[in-house]
């Protein structure tokens, strides 16, 4: 199943509980995407983006992340090299960033779908955000990422703490 129609999913499947569940699937998921806010998953994203990574990059791939699976979110966040395992990031294997089209590495309209089930029961979902903090989301814009920050360019380094993902994904001048 696509994501788009995992999203259509999803969105009917929560547009069908009490609001206070489709807050809290929110607030689960922020939660969740939270425990990838981590340096090592920085320098692999980096890796797998050609070297680059913007806020919102990062923040859409942990989303993504999400949408693999419990086990391999869980086997990334502890050793971001394992993503080198996902058939996902395998098909992206030789290929320049610029030309992964639908295959992108990321899902930003996950982050959306509970507010828009949310504007499906109660006719607006500008009212979600202020549901949001009626329920005490505890997620904060300004997320701190944790663990040891390195340089995803430097290839000793990179080789070292990601073998596989360098191997997959070199850096070139044409990054």
């Amino acid at each position: 199943m696509g994501s788009e129609a995992r999203l259509a999913w999803l969105q009917d499947a929560l547009s069908r509980r009490p609001l206070a569940e489709i807050v809290e699937f929110h607030r689960r998921l922020e939660q969740v995407v939270g425990q990838a806010f981590r340096w090592e998953l920085v320098a692999a994203v980096q890796r797998i983006f050609g070297g680059r990574c913007s806020d919102d990059d990062f923040e859409y791939f942990g989303l993504w992340m999400v949408g693999l699976g419990r086990d391999a979110f869980e086997r990334a966040v502890l050793d971001p090299d394992t993503l080198a395992d996902a058939p996902e990031v395998l098909a992206l294997t030789g290929r320049h960033w610029r030309t992964w089209g639908e295959d992108w590495p990321g899902w930003e309209l996950l982050d959306y779908v509970a507010s828009e089930a949310y504007g499906l029961v109660t006719g607006d979902p500008e009212d979600f955000y202020a549901a949001l903090e009626d329920h005490g989301n505890d997620y904060a814009d300004g997320r701190e990422l944790t663990g040891e920050r390195w340089n995803a360019r430097d290839e000793g380094e990179a080789t070292y703490r990601l073998p596989r993902l360098s191997v997959m994904f070199p850096l070139g001048d044409d990054s």
